[in-house]
């Protein structure tokens, strides 16, 4: 995951420390009858983790008296700190129906809008996200961290100069917001680089690209990545609802907006970035390259960007390697030498190692992926994307998706390095 992202998650988290409150203690007694214990009741369930049937009791209670304003916090309470349960699952749907109820009670909450307005900025309904933030900065206009969230909605949906004087208003209230002040720098960089570039787009793509880029490589690169979307999205069973920006730049203009290392052919970090700037036409490792970057999309949204790098970077590979499959040179010789790499280490980051090194972890991510596909197929590497994007551990939802096959993930391992080494002594 990169730090862009990982930055936007734990400023959530935060968030959310924030917007739900402290519930009170209650006594369980004597609740039948009793609308204002009954509440209290739910109050306690839900500290305690029972929030079905912590509503079910703050619902009873508010139902017999609409009109007592505690019971009616109380309610609202109740549907918010649920909402948030549900979001630090992942679960963002269910999140925002309960926001949505926690409104209906208190329309004019600023942090029942600011949650609800997140909540759909991780959806990527931006509209709804945008309309949500605007109404809790009306009606709380010191809010930092409902300025952090309408920035990003607006530098996200493709208005950078907005965002920018969002985040400067929010960097004067908190100047010692670092998160702040990196996604500024981050966006004034990009900002400088597109605000020249020419824009196009397909049906399922928003594209910005140097004026100097042949058209005919513009048409083409669409074209691959429909294609791309059409492939991956079936075996995967996933077409995200909002267009994918995709931005095809000069090579130092890419490398002043994504930072990446020299051997980045491509990059994701909620847009495509591809250094194609002074490319003629698609190539097959230009139509690998897209494949491969469209794949990131299509994991990062299935696994709300719980997934580790080297089944991220497998899978994006898998397909990839289906347009020009390159030789595997680097992970037969580590097979031989004994020198695979650890991939409890390949989770995070790639960005520590050498050229050599992270060859052969891309090579190595591909191989196991491979494997899985070819051994249990498709379904059950959606079944396990859908599991971390649920929020489960990789090896809680390997364990659930292969459990017919009795492996969680170190026995995934051990079993793919067993036909690996079947595979070098020709057996």
């Amino acid at each position: 995951m990169n730090t862009y992202i990982r930055t936007i998650c734990k400023t959530f988290c935060t968030v959310l420390c924030i917007a739900a409150p402290l519930l009170a203690s209650a006594s369980a007694e004597s609740i039948d009858g009793d609308p204002l214990k009954q509440s209290g009741n739910g109050r306690e369930l839900l500290k305690h983790g029972e929030f079905e049937k912590g509503i079910e009791k703050l619902q009873k209670a508010y139902l017999l008296f609409p009109l007592n304003t505690t019971l009616k916090r109380n309610l609202a309470e109740g549907y918010a700190i649920y909402g948030h349960q549900h979001f630090k699952q992942r679960r963002y749907e269910q999140a925002d129906e309960n926001f949505i109820k926690a409104i209906e009670l208190y329309p004019d909450d600023a942090g029942y809008a600011l949650s609800r307005g997140i909540c759909n900025y991780y959806l990527k309904k931006y509209d709804i996200a945008r309309y949500e933030l605007e109404r809790a900065k009306a009606l709380k206009e010191d809010s930092v961290d409902t300025l952090f969230y309408l920035g990003l909605v607006q530098f996200d949906s493709d208005h950078q100069s907005e965002a920018i004087e969002i985040w400067e208003q929010a960097l004067k209230l908190a100047p010692e917001r670092k998160d702040i002040s990196e996604l500024l720098a981050k966006s004034r960089k990009e900002n400088n680089v597109e605000s020249g570039m020419d824009r196009g787009h397909s049906s399922r793509f928003d594209l910005t690209f140097d004026p100097d880029v042949d058209a005919t490589l513009v048409r083409e690169a669409l074209d691959v990545l429909e294609s791309a979307a059409s492939l991956i999205g079936a075996e995967l069973q996933y077409f995200p609802d909002a267009r994918v920006p995709v931005g095809i730049y000069k090579r130092a203009d890419y490398k002043t907006v994504t930072d990446s290392p020299d051997w980045s052919g491509g990059f994701y970090d909620g847009k495509i970035r591809l250094p194609f700037g002074s490319l003629h036409e698609v190539t097959p490792e230009i139509r690998s390259i897209l494949y491969h970057e469209y794949a990131h999309v299509v994991v990062f949204e299935l696994t709300r960007g719980n997934c580790p790098l080297w089944f991220n970077e497998g899978i994006a590979e898998v397909f990839g390697r289906l347009q020009t499959n390159r030789p595997l040179h680097s992970f037969h010789r580590a097979a031989r030498e004994g020198t695979l790499l650890d991939f409890r280490k390949l989770e995070s980051s790639f960005s520590g190692f050498t050229t050599a090194t992270v060859g052969l972890a891309y090579q190595q991510s591909y191989a196991l992926v491979n494997y899985m596909v070819t051994n249990y197929g498709w379904h059950r590497v959606r079944q396990i994307l859908s599991g971390l994007g649920r929020g489960l551990s990789f090896d809680t939802s390997a364990t659930a998706a292969l459990k017919d096959y009795n492996l969680n993930y170190d026995l995934l391992i051990k079993e793919w390095r067993n036909s690996v080494e079947r595979e070098l002594n020709g057996k």
